[in-house]
């Protein structure tokens, strides 16, 4: 995608990252109507929808932050096409019925469709994640949290009380244990095959 040009409409990505309100504004002002329509066209109600964009702005935050998306396409259609999958993917859980999703009559952005795979990709690995990462122990999950906020593990292990050699190796023995159980989870070789 380094090839690609970044799309003007970077600047909401941008404005998500620094919570500018005024485009946070403006993404509510000409985007979430839209959804919003589309959703409770299909068996949805407004505090659905307001859910579902909620979700959707914060993954692509997230993206945005983690990953350094770069928009290719207009935001429109990017947002559309991730709100219309949640919908849909909500509509799977909720329904025994098969929903399918036609993504030729979604939208003809090929730009919107790639950004948006990437984005449910990257959703789905922070859920794995963050699934595996609640199997941990406490002491595990506090070391790691801390070392997520503080980069000095020296910082790291006066904030727990533990000597800095005791931090590291714990440190080290936890990655180990989440990257094992993330490894071990059926759903690692769907999201990384």
């Amino acid at each position: 995608m380094a090839d690609k040009k970044i799309h003007e409409d970077q600047k909401y990505i941008e404005g998500l990252l620094q919570n500018n309100s005024f485009i946070i504004q403006a993404v509510y002002d000409k985007f979430v109507p839209k959804v919003i329509n589309y959703i409770k066209q299909n068996s949805g109600s407004e505090a659905s929808a307001q859910d579902i964009i909620q979700e959707t702005l914060i993954t692509i935050y997230n993206q945005a932050k983690e990953k350094n998306l770069q928009l290719t396409c207009p935001f429109d259609a990017y947002f559309f096409l991730l709100c219309k999958r949640k919908w849909l993917n909500e509509l799977k859980k909720t329904n025994s019925k098969e929903v399918t999703i036609n993504e030729a009559v979604l939208s003809k952005d090929d730009n919107a469709l790639e950004l948006a795979d990437e984005t449910e990709l990257f959703e789905d690995k922070q859920q794995l994640f963050n699934q595996m990462f609640q199997q941990l122990g406490t002491a595990c999950k506090d070391l790691l949290k801390a070392t997520f906020k503080i980069k000095s593990m020296e910082e790291v292990a006066k904030s727990l009380g533990v000597t800095y050699a005791y931090a590291r190796k714990k440190k080290s023995l936890c990655i180990g244990k989440l990257t094992e159980l993330v490894q071990a989870s059926p759903k690692y070789n769907q999201l990384y095959n």
